[in-house]
């Protein structure tokens, strides 16, 4: 039996300081920015972001972490350690609280729950001005994805509906403990909307019709469709989109889902 003692929340801390000093050099934050850090573990990254920005906020769910990292750092006016939950944290209220209207995320994610992290932060993207976030590896490339590719899907067309996400580090796993199974990458996150004109419920009538079009990546997007919409409409809307009706939904730019979105709503 292995004598590493396994974390609780699937944790995988950074302990190598070559990569730490990498990412704090990616990290791109601006001089007196507000930073939020999700997931701070042993504060391995907490004390080189705060050295960068006016004011460091991290958010622990551990309990026992979140005790040791007070201890650590109660004597630095500039870093604030919250226990919690990021899933349960309003960014907004907290941007508010430092007085500022939007911040810079940082943040190790748990690999098991970092989809529903990412959904919580694009959500409250009116109060992030840039993200940073460790991630496993497979899933960068799936954010990152170009349209045509193998890793290309909802996930990609969702994180680039808001945001101009790119690859800029990747990790062994060696670089941490315990170390994972996999890689890790470093993903830099430019908030910038892709269908500004767009409310929010709009925003969202759109995603959940990419979910729909990828429902089943086997099958062509016609097939998916048709399980909403009749045949005619959905193959009227693919000829007047300009899309071949073979085309799987994973050949399609957001731009192009876009336009069959509007054609069919």
């Amino acid at each position: 039996m292995s004598s590493v003692r396994r974390p609780k929340l699937g944790q995988h801390f950074l302990r190598d300081p070559r990569f730490s000093r990498r990412l704090e050099e990616a990290v791109q934050v601006e001089p007196g920015e507000l930073i939020l850090e999700i997931g701070p573990g042993r504060g391995g990254m907490t004390r080189r972001l705060a050295s960068r920005a006016g004011r460091l906020v991290a958010v622990e769910l551990d309990p026992a972490l979140a005790t040791s990292l007070e201890a650590e750092f109660q004597n630095e006016p500039r870093i604030e350690i919250v226990r919690g939950d990021i899933l349960k944290t309003d960014l907004r209220a907290l941007c508010e609280r430092q007085g500022v209207k939007r911040c810079f995320v940082f943040g190790n994610l748990p690999y098991y729950i970092t989809s529903p992290i990412l959904l919580h932060l694009f959500a409250a993207r009116a109060s992030i001005r840039r993200m940073a976030l460790l991630v496993q590896r497979e899933v960068a490339e799936r954010i990152a994805a170009a349209p045509g590719t193998r890793e290309y899907g909802s996930l990609s067309v969702v994180a680039q509906c808001h945001a101009e996400p790119r690859i800029v580090l990747s990790i062994p796993p060696g670089a941490f403990s315990p170390p994972p199974n996999v890689y890790s990458a470093l993903v830099d996150f430019r908030i910038v909307p892709r269908f500004p004109e767009w409310d929010e419920q709009t925003l969202e009538a759109f995603l959940a019709f990419v979910h729909r079009c990828f429902a089943r990546k086997r099958k062509n997007l016609l097939n998916n469709l048709t399980a909403v919409y009749s045949r005619e409409r959905a193959t009227n809307a693919l000829r007047a989109a300009s899309v071949d009706q073979h085309a799987r939904a994973e050949q399609l730019s957001p731009e192009q889902l876009a336009r069959l979105f509007d054609l069919l709503r």
